[in-house]
């Protein structure tokens, strides 16, 4: 079966490897903006479809039977693409979502709805770490009353203020890496967005012993779509597809 990954997570490279194991002939579509990434099995495609259309475009094109949406939680705009473009061209979609992280017993966060409610949130003179991304950085960094250490795995397209700091890292993370990043900046806040699974999350458990503050933007709420939240449970849906 021809099957096209919107990729982009470490399931999505997951999922891909299995299902070139298989047999499948499997397309895995990156957007670029990491500009070293790992690359899954199978072919791969980079940049942009061009909207929904775009993506129909291709879908026909390449004539894939299904489509799998394993981007990023925050991803929601190809997440909502790929629901419509679905619909429009009858090709089944299987969304495969990491569940979102929950505090654990002694965990204490913050829910906010977007970037600009997390930066409203930080009191002056907070020490930041902040690993929510490019998106939403230039909100964060108009608080020139905070000190900010910005954790990113590229550097953004903008140089960093007199109150921000670069921190250059590709995830897995450990606790005691987290532990002692945060000790060494005197970290009070972590600014997070809940992208769920297990290697980003010692993070919060750092935190959480260290008694820093975690602001947690909330997920986007999705287009409904078939979901799963396995590499294991996607491939159980694709070969009820016939793949």
């Amino acid at each position: 079966m021809k099957i096209l990954i919107l990729g982009g997570t470490s399931e999505a490279r997951q999922l891909a490897d299995r299902l070139t194991s298989l047999g499948h002939d499997v397309i895995t579509s990156l957007a670029g903006r990491t500009q070293d990434p790992i690359l899954p099995a199978g072919r791969l495609r980079m940049g942009h479809f061009g909207g929904v259309q775009g993506l129909c475009a291709f879908l026909r094109a390449a004539n894939i039977e299904c489509l799998v949406d394993a981007t990023h939680p925050y991803a929601s705009q190809i997440s909502g693409n790929a629901v419509a473009a679905a619909a429009a061209t009858g090709i089944r979609l299987v969304r495969l979502l990491r569940p979102a992280w929950a505090p654990l017993p002694g965990q204490h966060w913050t829910v906010v709805r977007s970037a600009k409610e997390a930066a409203d949130a930080l009191p002056r003179h907070a020490n930041v770490l902040l690993t929510t991304g490019h998106s939403g950085l230039a909100t964060f960094l108009e608080r020139q009353d905070c000190q900010f250490f910005v954790r990113l795995i590229e550097p953004p397209n903008v140089a960093m203020p007199k109150n921000a700091q670069l921190v250059l890292d590709r995830p897995p993370y450990n606790l005691a890496g987290e532990l002692t990043l945060m000790q060494r900046h005197g970290i009070t806040h972590l600014v997070s967005k809940n992208s769920g699974g297990g290697q980003t999350a010692a993070k919060l458990e750092a935190a959480q012993q260290l008694g820093v503050v975690v602001l947690m933007v909330a997920r986007p709420i999705y287009d409904p779509a078939e979901e799963v939240e396995t590499v294991e449970a996607a491939i159980s849906a694709l070969s009820a597809a016939g793949a």
